[in-house]
């Protein structure tokens, strides 16, 4: 399918649009080798890993998609627990013609990319989850210890978020970058992009239909691991400010190949605030993954 190419990378990314479980997906692609699946999490689109994509497309064909609602994807009416964009994964590798990836996920991408996993380890090689958590899965006590995150219960409640908001998208954003960078911070033109794909009233809900969809998510991630499923692959959980090492031990009894890493001085939007930390850890991850 003929695709736009990226301004930024206009030499390296092509955009496409995948047809995917009832959507219509806007995926950025770019490069040669075994694929890796990169999921954004909230308030991003793909360009969360602009400075991620050019590193690993050297050696791999990296897949980065506008998840289901955010960006140039499908605003779609429902659908937006982690099993049903896990679905949206699997079609979106199976349009590119990939038979399994590396899934590289954070924030709200996460859940979905753990699910993925869980129930398709034939089709991820190797999983790299960062700064979320995952459902009611224990080890996350200290971090809910005085509850979530305000933003959480805000999100929640159908109608409120998208209504007080509009026309106030910016400076709501702008408050999610600066606090995930810890003041430092991105770029203008993303900052820009990440304001745009979420101005409007419907944009706002689909952005905001991911946390009222938490419950059924966590319900999701539970019965994979009552079911007995377990993270076969090798996976690796990163952390930063402020979810640290939570994500980790909600990991540990669930997976059979788990390292981790804590990003010293780094806000949760790691792909920007720490991308060369992050390639760091990554590349050598990656590199010794093999087709199976």
């Amino acid at each position: 399918m003929p695709g736009t190419t990226s301004p930024r990378h206009s030499a390296d990314i092509v955009l496409r649009r995948i047809t995917t479980n009832g959507i219509q997906a806007n995926v950025a692609v770019a490069g040669t080798g075994p694929a890796v699946l990169l999921l954004h999490g909230f308030p991003h689109t793909w360009r969360l890993w602009t400075e991620i994509i050019g590193p690993l497309a050297e050696h791999h064909r990296v897949i980065a998609p506008d998840l289901r609602g955010f960006g140039a994807s499908t605003r779609a009416a429902e659908g937006y627990d982690a099993g049903t964009l896990a679905a949206d994964a699997e079609g979106i590798l199976d349009a590119l013609a990939e038979p399994t990836a590396a899934v590289v996920a954070i924030d709200a991408g996460t859940p979905v990319a753990f699910l993925l996993a869980m129930r398709r380890p034939d089709l991820v090689r190797r999983l790299v989850v960062m700064e979320s958590l995952l459902g009611s899965l224990p080890g996350a006590e200290d971090f809910l210890a005085n509850g979530a995150p305000w933003w959480f219960g805000f999100h929640a409640v159908p109608g409120l978020g998208e209504t007080v908001l509009t026309g106030h998208e910016a400076e709501y954003i702008d408050w999610f970058l600066a606090a995930g960078t810890r003041g430092r911070g991105v770029p203008p033109d993303i900052r820009n992009a990440f304001t745009s794909a979420h101005t409007g009233h419907d944009a706002l809900r689909c952005a905001f239909a991911y946390y009222r969809a938490l419950p059924t998510s966590a319900r999701q991630i539970n019965q994979a691991v009552t079911a007995g499923r377990r993270l076969t692959m090798p996976t690796m959980a990163i952390g930063a400010h402020p979810v640290g090492r939570t994500l980790e031990q909600q990991l540990r009894p669930v997976a059979d190949n788990l390292t981790g890493h804590l990003i010293q001085d780094c806000g949760h939007i790691i792909p920007l605030d720490q991308p060369q930390e992050l390639l760091r850890l990554l590349t050598p991850f990656l590199a010794t993954d093999q087709r199976i």
